[in-house]
Order: structure tokens, then C-alpha cells, then sequence
């Protein structure tokens, strides 16, 4: 089976790009396919993702595996949530994003939180669409840890690696990731079609 992973986010498709490779599941390179520009308005990380898979698989009329993630901050009531990207402005980038989250988050004690990746693999023939999602808990950092990853990454300590994400290896994260956790669903669904 060919997709089209439908985002333009280079680093978040090198990492799904390596999640998906032992499923068999050929991924189309980005300068091969149809890009689609998708305004993100929706409420939900599903939502989102549905847009995104939609498009892309139509524009392609090949399958297109899309996500929508982000960090929900319990005691910023799920903030940043599905404005992860753009928590600090429209044209925020990873630094000003994380520079804003730790001005939010200050004077606060409580510092639990979760990332969330939702999944929507689209296919062009109307075919029921697979969907999938991932959970992963932790606390925010005081202060950045780690050289690797991206987006909240530094900020965001794993309390089951019992370290930022962005100090472990792009195995160890995958193998606890919101992400990670949400391909290897989509993987057991995709069995049944592949």
C-alpha cells in the first residue's frame, strides 16, 4: 500500500515516516505529492486530522494519513491544545512557542500534562476511513532539557522514560509517544486491508 502523509511538517513526517516503516506501508515522498493547503479551524485534534486526510487524498487519489497533535495543559485547562503550533501567534515557531507556555506557566506548582496525536488515514474512493489515537502523560519542565525532537519536546518530561523527550532517542520516544502509540493503533487496524 502507498499514502501520502498529508503535512508539510518536515520533522513530524520523519518521524512518522520511521514509525511506519516495518509496517509495509509505502510512504510517497513529499516533493512527489499534490500539496494542499487545509486551514486548521477545527475544535478537535480528530477534526483536524479528518480535514487534513481528506484533502490530501483526494488531491493525490491515493490513501493519506494525516495527524493533528498537541500538548494539553491541565492547569492551563488544555491549553495550548489544538493551537499547539501557533500557541505564541500565526507565525510562531517551536522557541516562541515553548518561551510563551513557560510565561504561562510561571507560577504554577501543579505541571501535569499530555500530548495527544490524532490519526486519520483517508483513502480517494470513499472507502471508511481508519482512525486512530495516542496518549502520553507527563509534567512540564522549568526550564528546557534536551537537544533532540521538536515543538514542546524540551519542555515536556516523560514519566515513563523519566526524562524530557527531548533527551531521548527518537526510539525510546517512539516507543511511549502520543504518536508512536497512535501509528501502532492505526497499524493493528491496518492489518485487516494491507
Amino acid at each position: 500500500m502507498r499514502i501520502v502523509i498529508a503535512s508539510n511538517n518536515a520533522k513530524k513526517r520523519k518521524e512518522m515516516i520511521a514509525i511506519l516503516a516495518g509496517l509495509g506501508v509505502a510512504v510517497m515522498p513529499a516533493e512527489a505529492t499534490a500539496f494542499v493547503y487545509v486551514d486548521e479551524n477545527g475544535e478537535t485534534f480528530a477534526e483536524n486530522a479528518g480535514k487534513k486526510a481528506e484533502a490530501f487524498a483526494h488531491a493525490n487519489h491515493l490513501p493519506a494519513l494525516a495527524d493533528d497533535s498537541g500538548l494539553c495543559v491541565d492547569a492551563l485547562a488544555g491549553e495550548p491544545g489544538v493551537y499547539s503550533s501557533r500557541f505564541a501567534g500565526e507565525h510562531a515557531d517551536d522557541t516562541g512557542n515553548n518561551r510563551k507556555l513557560l510565561q504561562e506557566m510561571a507560577t504554577v506548582e501543579e505541571r501535569d500534562a499530555h500530548f495527544v496525536c490524532a490519526l486519520h488515514l483517508a483513502f480517494p474512493d470513499e472507502q471508511q476511513p481508519i482512525v486512530a489515537e495516542g496518549r502520553v502523560d507527563g509534567v512540564i519542565l522549568n526550564t528546557p532539557d534536551g537537544e533532540h525532537g521538536f515543538g514542546y519536546d524540551p519542555l515536556f518530561y516523560s514519566t515513563e522514560l523519566k526524562k524530557s523527550f527531548a533527551f531521548a532517542t527518537a526510539e525510546e520516544k517512539a516507543s511511549v509517544s502520543h504518536r508512536g502509540r497512535a501509528l501502532r493503533n492505526l497499524a493493528e487496524q491496518l492489518k485487516s486491508i494491507v
